[in-house]
């Protein structure tokens, strides 16, 4: 009982100096675990968005003009990874302007990246673009290289066509989609032809 003494009967009560005594013995243990709980720590800091915003609609510029639109719902950038990116996880949608800010062509998709230092646009699954003439391409997978000023893709696609329906395998084209080709045709159809074709699109 060295730590109480006894005013009153029955009615013990804590030294000043026990309580100190008390106090120094917790202080450097509940100091710790305060200091764990409040720095989390990132064993892989290229794998954490370095920014993310919801509900994006932006306008991007390339060689100090505007060029692009771009809507969607999710944006991450992960300016630390290898291959520095931004990702679109969710719907996106995309316009690119010609010098005098007219739409060339509209991208629409589920997912999306963009490689920064490679200037890459990665799109993927029910991948839909229309270019300025009303032709509409459809496929599961898109690149768009910048600098090279190329889109293409090694899946399947289909092309509608003011007449005709094109299908294939294997797509390259100008950035306005204007000049294009199919590697490996599978088959041509009049616009009015009843034709399943669109459920090879995202297999």
């Amino acid at each position: 009982m060295d730590f109480f003494m006894k005013d009153h009967p029955g009615k013990p009560r804590i030294t000043v100096a026990a309580l100190a005594a008390v106090m120094l013995f917790l202080l450097p243990v509940s100091c710790k675990k305060e200091k764990t709980d409040m720095i989390p720590r990132f064993t892989d800091r290229s794998a954490v968005p370095g920014m993310f915003a919801d509900s994006v609609t932006t306008l991007i510029s390339d060689s100090g003009k505007i060029r692009y639109k771009v809507v969607a719902e999710i944006w991450k950038v992960f300016d630390k990874a290898e291959d520095p990116y931004w990702f679109f996880p969710e719907k996106f949608y995309f316009e690119r302007f010609d010098d005098s800010l007219h739409v060339e062509s509209v991208v629409e998709g589920d997912t999306a990246r963009y490689f920064t230092a490679r200037k890459i646009w990665e799109l993927k699954n029910h991948v839909k673009v229309m270019n300025l003439s009303g032709e509409k391409f459809e496929t599961s997978l898109l690149y768009w290289d910048q600098d090279r000023k190329r889109v293409y893709s090694d899946s399947f696609i289909r092309i509608e066509q003011e007449s005709q329906i094109l299908t294939g395998y294997g797509f390259e084209s100008n950035e306005s989609l204007t000049k294009y080709q199919i590697f490996k045709i599978k088959g041509i159809f009049p616009i009015d032809a009843d034709t399943e074709e669109n459920e090879e699109i995202n297999n």
